[in-house]
């Protein structure tokens, strides 16, 4: 352990001493934001705040539209894709050569040969063969098709070299599915796959679960956008990073905003919180309890009901979620906040923890599978905290990498996933659950 982690931890622990409220102590907030209690609040396990950022996202009422297949790229299926016909519609070559009716030797067709997307071919005559492509209709009363590298031809005579199976090489009407078969379950991802599919069945357009509309705003009077650090100034890392993450997590991004620490600020928040057309608002910075945090006062005066106040993990640990809206037909449409913190790993943090799994939700998607990997070489841990550490993966390890403070970005740059540490530490050889980075584990087709 370096100097610099070793003085990290040090701290963590201090505070982790001195702010913990102890697991169903007086300080737990509940109900709308800002509702009861001391002021103080019991964090939320990384888990639990995972498993209710999903609950969330699949409590709300989902939206279907129909779009051209280009357009249904990255969204869910919202109806199952059935069938509209026969898939091969008619019988066909699997390859190129010769299709033949009864046994050998053949009698040579004179003229042209079977063509992929020509007419209905003439039928063939016992004993007689006509040369066909990849892809073209099978003849009436064909037998078999014999690879063109099977078969030799001598004069008007066509001769096979190897025993000719009856149905050789011929994909029959059906082999595929039937019309009406279910091709494919409501909630399947559209990928490039199922484009394809949906393509040969027949389809133009999908009816599918649209991506769900997100707006970020970017809160702080520190940050520049374009040159050096300088001056008590920092670069927004933010806004360039945030944008193509949550896209590749398979949600709309429709707008990112600057907004100050000021009152005007403030009154901005208030007003995207309160009449944004997004079903998701991602916030940066302010979500603590300091002089220009705003978050919390802005949710309260919204009247949001605080989901997540606050997890358990490092870095991230002041994220939060809350709800906005009824969701019913005589109240308000269902928004999401997603509160991040200001550093930008602990940004990342939060985006893992909260963002992801409810985006996933409000699109439909499945939850990814849970995996693990043996960790090279011994992780510290928070002492009551889980910890959230950038690792390359290898064929046999998680490697933790190094610059993995809550203001770094260096480590997770050059990472595939973060690893979930356990309070207190792992062990070297420890399985550890890994969370896949989105652009290393292909993230969303869009």
């Amino acid at each position: 352990m370096t100097p610099t982690n070793s003085a990290e931890q040090a701290l963590d622990e201090a505070l982790a001493l001195v702010s913990r409220v102890p697991e169903g102590g007086a300080g737990d907030r509940s109900g709308p934001a800002g509702g009861g209690g001391t002021g103080a609040h019991r964090a939320t396990g990384w888990q639990r705040a995972r498993d209710t950022a999903a609950r969330a996202g699949s409590g709300v009422r989902p939206r279907t539209h129909r779009v051209p297949l280009a357009a249904a790229l990255g969204e869910v299926l919202a109806a199952p894709l059935d069938a509209l016909t026969d898939l091969p519609s008619f019988d066909t070559s699997a390859m190129d050569g010769w299709a033949v009716a009864g046994p050998g030797p053949w009698s040579v067709r004179a003229g042209g040969g079977v063509l992929a997307g020509s007419e209905r071919p003439e039928p063939l005559t016992d004993g007689e063969a006509v040369r066909i492509a990849t892809g073209a209709r099978i003849p009436a009363d064909a037998t078999a098709v014999i690879r063109s590298e099977h078969c030799r031809e001598a004069g008007a005579q066509l001769f096979a070299d190897r025993p000719v199976l009856t149905g050789q090489d011929i994909r029959p009407r059906g082999q595929e599915c039937r019309s009406g078969d279910l091709l494919l379950p409501a909630g399947s991802l559209v990928t490039p796959a199922v484009l394809g599919l949906a393509a040969a069945a027949g389809y133009d357009e999908l009816t599918t679960r649209p991506r769900p509309r997100v707006e970020i705003l970017v809160l702080g009077d520190e940050l520049l956008t374009e040159g050096l650090p300088h001056e008590g100034l920092v670069r927004d890392a933010l806004s360039p990073m945030l944008g193509p993450w949550i896209d590749r997590l398979g949600a709309e991004v429709i707008g990112t905003r600057r907004l100050g620490d000021d009152p005007a600020g403030a009154a901005a928040l208030l007003e995207a919180v309160t009449t944004s057309t997004a079903d998701v608002l991602v916030t940066t910075g302010g979500t603590a309890a300091g002089p220009v945090d705003h978050v919390h006062p802005v949710l309260r005066e919204a009247g949001a009901e605080l989901l997540v106040d606050g997890v358990a993990v490092r870095p991230g640990h002041p994220m939060l979620l809350a709800r906005v809206g009824a969701g019913t037909p005589e109240g308000s449409a269902v928004r999401h906040v997603v509160g991040l913190p200001g550093n930008p790993l602990a940004a990342v943090s939060g985006l893992l923890t909260l963002a992801e799994p409810l985006l996933r939700a409000l699109a439909g998607r499945r939850r990814r599978p849970r995996y693990s990997a043996p960790v090279q070489g011994d992780v510290p841990g928070h002492p009551y905290d889980t910890r959230l550490v950038p690792v390359l993966l290898s064929d046999e390890h998680a490697v933790p990498l190094r610059y993995h403070g809550p203001a770094m970005l260096r480590g997770v740059a050059a990472a595939d996933a973060l690893a979930v540490v356990p309070p207190k530490g792992a062990r070297s050889g420890q399985e550890l659950e890994i969370l896949d980075l989105p652009w290393a584990s292909g993230g969303c087709f869009t």
